[in-house]
């Protein structure tokens, strides 16, 4: 894989729709990275250009993928099509959150109503509060106590409760006082632990466990 501070420092100088084509063919997460890693003015005009990408044809892909020679960039014209609101929300789910608020922030004073759409998409650690107690409780089975700690942390008071009503009185006590004895957290490492937590879910939803749905949606959990 290309290093993002690389890939970005390469990208910088390539047209902005050259750069939005790249970017929607890559794993959202290095994809969020390199985002944050380019000049913020041009990378929201990436991010315009990629909410207004049409299909790309393949020999303009062919060239992008030959001239990049990258295991990074490899299969990149066999990708299949993506709504485009979909992938930058993926995307911005990879941010941390103060990134993620500059990014939604400056978009929503250029293109409210795609702002909007990609806020209504993102799927986020607080919207694991629609789980029920049966979902919490595979959540809880599938992520690492230290991790789960961490997340807590940062959590909404209402959301921390949630998960300790659906552990045993002794590991709930367990854990408040692992949580305590942390001290103060790093921002940072609260929005890695709570990320990761999400996409613990997004897998368990994958495997057929649970399923998720985005904001807004009627049913958001079905077993």
């Amino acid at each position: 894989n290309v290093n993002e501070a690389v890939l970005a420092n390469y990208l910088k100088n390539e047209y902005p729709q050259t750069v939005a084509v790249i970017l929607s063919k890559v794993r959202t997460d290095h994809a969020a990275r390199v985002l944050t890693s380019l000049p913020e003015d041009f990378a929201l005009e990436c991010v315009q250009r990629m909410l207004r990408m049409e299909p790309v044809q393949r020999e303009i892909l062919d060239k992008i993928e030959a001239t990049l020679r990258t295991e990074f960039m490899s299969n990149l014209a066999r990708t299949s099509k993506r709504d485009s609101h979909e992938l930058m929300a993926d995307i911005f789910n990879s941010f941390d959150r103060q990134t993620e608020a500059r990014f939604i922030g400056a978009l929503e004073e250029r293109n409210r109503d795609a702002a909007e759409r990609i806020r209504a998409l993102m799927f986020v650690f607080e919207d694991l509060s629609r789980l029920d107690p049966g979902g919490v409780q595979t959540l809880l089975r599938s992520v690492e106590k230290d991790q789960l700690g961490l997340a807590l942390k940062g959590a909404s008071d209402s959301l921390r409760e949630m998960f300790f009503s659906n552990m045993s009185e002794r590991a709930s006590k367990i854990m408040r006082e692992d949580m305590e004895s942390m001290g103060p957290v790093r921002l940072k490492d609260v929005d890695n632990a709570q990320m990761a937590m999400v996409q613990v879910a997004k897998d368990l939803a994958a495997r057929g466990d649970i399923m998720l749905a985005g904001q807004g949606g009627d049913d958001e959990l079905i077993y």
